[in-house]
């Protein structure tokens, strides 16, 4: 919600009705305390939530970490009613809140510190009439959530990143939903990860690359309650799939010059096969579609880092070169009516080849010193489209290199 600054109601209702129609249930407003964004733009979020027919749900993270300091349970007086209590109070009752066996279903980001306010006998249940409580803990580890397994009702993994130069895996999915023992477990996926600073966190780079094609079908293997999508619309740190931001208001201090001209609409384009896919439900493949993603500059002298840092040491992880991390490569997923030869061009490069099966594909092409304009084309039905153009070196007035995505779909 800090990145909703010139949000009003029809904006509002145009995210909601573009997530909607890439087959999205609900949205999760993540807020930190005291963030003056809430108290107006909760309220648009909801009113535009109710005039759709509150089909399309909504849902509070309160995040223990984002405001500074933690959210306080409440009870809370005064005018607008800025605690836990007093916002799940406030809303639980619109058509729009996401219900989930009968209760609010509420979430967070960190804030273990204060699991026990919502213990059963705790403040925040009885003050509430109860909610269904998964929150984010990574940060407490699962020793803290398995001591106060009362206290939640499963729990929304943000290990959804690989760490250094290496692919993501599901093992970190199985721990936590091994470990909860029958409770929720909703799993993150993300397209990306690019931290561009702001306040006392350093800029950082987790690996991005296929994750998107990877984490997707990785949704099939570990077969979660709840799959959560981060992120719609955090520019900071380059995993947004919603609308570019209204405003620079919107988009946190230093991160504009990477988020310029770096659209993220196209990752919504398969979703609704991702979304019927992981959710057991049959879908028709009616046209040929490509997505394609990469970094428009090579790692290697294509500018400064500017202090970007592989993995992140506030995380408490090693520092590593950032040009570890990341692959000079093109990234291409493919959704087929039938089988189909597809080719991919960088410039005036070779053409490289891959065999489409009908159905979901992905592939990566190598930069290889290679600049220019890629072209993708699935050969059967002659569907084309032409990417960004790659080039030597940075473009950016800063001489910053830039490690966002550049994104785009035929």
């Amino acid at each position: 919600m800090g990145n909703t600054a010139a949000h009003t109601l029809e904006a509002w209702t145009k995210d909601l009705e573009l997530a909607q129609a890439a087959g999205i249930d609900a949205f999760v407003l993540n807020m930190g305390f005291a963030d003056p964004n809430i108290s107006p733009q909760v309220v648009n979020a909801f009113n535009a939530a109710e005039a759709l027919g509150s089909s399309f749900k909504l849902l509070f993270a309160f995040d223990y970490r984002g405001g500074g300091q933690p959210w306080p349970s409440g009870p809370c007086g005064g005018g607008f009613t800025q605690c836990v209590i007093g916002m799940i109070n406030k809303y639980q009752g619109s058509a729009a809140y996401f219900k989930y066996k009968n209760l609010p279903f509420v979430s967070t980001f960190e804030g273990g510190t204060a699991i026990d306010d919502y213990a059963p006998n705790g403040i925040i249940r009885g003050a509430t009439g109860g909610i269904y409580f998964v929150p984010n803990y990574d940060g407490s580890g699962l020793k803290v959530v398995q001591n106060s397994q009362a206290n939640i009702d499963g729990i929304f993994s943000w290990s959804m990143w690989p760490e250094g130069a290496n692919n993501k895996t599901t093992s970190e999915d199985f721990y936590w939903k091994d470990g909860l023992k029958g409770k929720s477990y909703m799993m993150g996926v993300s397209p990306w990860f690019f931290h561009s600073g702001e306040g006392a966190l350093e800029p950082w780079v987790w690996r991005g690359d296929s994750l998107w094609a990877d984490r997707w079908a990785q949704t099939l293997e570990v077969n979660p309650e709840f799959v959560q999508i981060v992120t719609s619309n955090d520019y900071g740190e380059a995993h947004y799939i919603g609308p570019p931001p209204l405003a620079t208001s919107e988009v946190p201090q230093n991160s504009q010059q990477y988020v310029d001209g770096h659209a993220h609409d196209s990752w919504r384009n398969f979703l609704p096969y991702y979304i019927a896919s992981y959710k057991g439900e049959s879908f028709t493949i009616s046209k040929d579609q490509l997505q394609y993603w990469y970094r428009t500059t090579p790692k290697a002298g294509s500018g400064n880092t500017c202090n970007v840092k592989g993995n992140s040491p506030s995380a408490g992880q090693s520092v590593v070169d950032v040009n570890t991390i990341v692959e000079d490569g093109v990234f291409l997923s493919a959704l087929l009516m039938d089988d189909s030869d597809v080719r991919v061009q960088i410039g005036g490069g070779s053409v490289t080849t891959f065999q489409g099966k009908k159905g979901i594909n992905h592939w990566s092409v190598p930069f290889n010193g290679q600049t220019g304009a890629p072209v993708f084309k699935v050969v059967r039905s002659g569907v084309t489209g032409t990417g960004a153009v790659i080039k030597a070196k940075t473009t950016l007035a800063s001489g910053c290199t830039n490690y966002n995505a550049w994104v785009g779909s035929a």
